[in-house]
């Protein structure tokens, strides 16, 4: 599994926030681009599904700018990411989607709903044609694929924002925060 661009950016956008001296200071999307040399547009993009997710307040005007809307201990990294991250299908057969109540009963949508999980594996129905795979209604392999990607979002469950800038003097000398 790899995670896009975009998740990447919007980590490395709360770390900038995170490490800067005065933490109530705001920041500007320049700065964080320019520090990661990355693209002001996209990174534009990103901080503002930031702020509607309410990791970022963003604050208009002449000397308007952003800053961390709470405490890098309350973001967590595996919520974060699947907020933030477009799709999780490793393979064909999984579906991006929030479990509805009627797959609810389906023992792999129930485990992803309690997880808060945000894919499910498709039902073995009609949605086989849509998929295209062959031996869905039998592969035990999107099972595994399936515990793997859950494996992975727990673990990232595990830590916050705080966790991973801990070191926080270092990164705010290389950043130039």
């Amino acid at each position: 599994m790899r995670l896009t661009n975009y998740s990447d950016y919007a980590l490395r956008s709360l770390m900038y926030l995170a490490v800067k001296p005065e933490r109530y200071e705001l920041a500007n999307i320049s700065d964080i681009a320019d520090s990661y040399n990355i693209s002001k547009s996209h990174l534009t993009k990103i901080i503002h599904q930031l702020a509607k997710l309410g990791y970022i307040e963003s604050v208009r005007g002449k000397n308007g700018g952003i800053r961390l809307a709470c405490a890098p201990k309350d973001i967590n990294l595996g919520v974060l990411i699947k907020q933030v991250e477009p799709d999780f299908a490793l393979v064909e057969c999984f579906a991006t989607q929030l479990p509805s109540e009627e797959t609810d009963n389906d023992n792999s949508a129930a485990m992803a709903h309690t997880k808060g999980f945000p894919i499910t594996l498709i039902a073995e129905s009609a949605e086989i044609s849509k998929v295209g795979c062959v031996i869905s209604p039998a592969c035990h392999l999107k099972q595994v694929f399936f515990e793997a990607l859950t494996a992975f979002i727990s673990v990232l469950e595990r830590y916050t924002l705080a966790d991973i800038v801990n070191n926080e003097e270092e990164l705010a000398g290389l950043l130039v925060v």
